[in-house]
């Protein structure tokens, strides 16, 4: 399998995000493979969270500096900020987003003998807060954080790329939501959601609205 992180397929670095600096000693769980940054991890001496947007791209560093990934923020929230890619050349856009499909895709085509299935799920796949249901030529997403919640227009795009779905709906109304301080909604972003989808569970096939 490709490697999500094939610094091979992604595009250069670019200096335009800012810093995000821990404090001293907080790396350490981060480079045992952690993605989730806690809010008091944070050295808001050097970089108060209240100079963030919440979902700005930062790029994140050790209190010496050293760079340690790429993340997206949320001020406002316990978890201030997760992990996105690690290289330096892996700057978050549409091409990672797209890499990142593809290998989930890649995983689910190999396990799956139809299209029905959790294609994308969450920090397991290399994209937090985000989660995708293939159900045939449908698909259903939910985006829990606000970070992915600004890369949504990159997403659909990836996503419509790759798979052109028939519809694409947004079921965005977890409580998860809440936390995040984003408002909860249910929209299409590609297509025109069907009346009814068919579902597959092994041999079941059955019909829902």
């Amino acid at each position: 399998m490709i490697s999500p992180d094939d610094p091979l397929l992604m595009p250069s670095a670019s200096s335009a995000q800012s810093e995000l600096r821990l404090r001293r000693g907080e790396d350490r769980r981060l480079r045992a493979g952690h993605l989730w940054v806690f809010s008091n991890e944070i050295d808001t001496a050097a970089t108060p969270l209240s100079g963030f947007q919440s979902g700005e791209l930062v790029r994140l560093t050790s209190d010496r500096e050293q760079f340690l990934g790429y993340a997206y923020v949320n001020p406002h929230a316990l978890i201030c900020a997760r992990i996105l890619a690690r290289g330096p050349a892996l700057v978050p856009d549409q091409s990672l987003l797209a890499h990142r499909l593809k290998v989930a895709l890649s995983l689910r085509e190999r396990l799956y003998r139809e299209p029905y299935y959790r294609l994308v799920f969450g920090e397991s796949d290399g994209l937090p807060g985000l989660v995708l249901d293939r159900y045939g030529d449908v698909l259903v997403g939910q985006i829990a954080t606000a970070g992915m919640e600004a890369l949504r227009a990159d997403l659909e795009a990836a996503i419509g790329k790759l798979l052109a779905p028939r519809a694409l709906v947004w079921k965005n109304d977890g409580g998860s939501r809440d936390l995040e301080q984003l408002p909860k909604q249910i929209l299409t972003g590609i297509g025109r959601m069907p009346d009814e989808l068919t579902l597959a569970e092994g041999d079941l096939k059955y019909t829902v609205p």
